[in-house]
């Protein structure tokens, strides 16, 4: 049996939004631009850790990587935002965090 198969849904499932209601930064002694690595959850139930937050090379700020996984010679996306105005969401808690933190 394929295993797609096996799978059914109960119900709906429908999200209007997440909330952030935990942000971390934990900071490192500075490499190449990289100055920590941040966490959140989103509405008390799911942790996203391992984000790169980067000074900026023009000193206007910071910028977050999501985390990546190298196999064979490729990098492969471990998550990342698929909605545009989320993905800035969480990008300005995180930077507005670590101006509090690092300025």
């Amino acid at each position: 049996m394929h295993l797609v198969g096996s799978l059914r849904w109960i119900g709906n499932i429908t999200l209007n939004s997440m909330r952030i209601t935990e942000i971390n930064i934990i900071p490192i002694k500075p490499v190449d631009g990289l100055i920590g690595f941040a966490s959140v959850v989103l509405d008390n139930s799911l942790y996203l850790g391992s984000m790169g937050v980067y000074s900026r090379l023009d000193g206007t700020g910071y910028r977050i990587t999501y985390p990546t996984k190298k196999i064979g010679g490729k990098d492969i996306n471990i998550y990342h935002p698929i909605n545009r105005d989320f993905g800035q969401e969480i990008e300005d808690a995180i930077t507005g965090k670590a101006r509090e933190l690092f300025e």
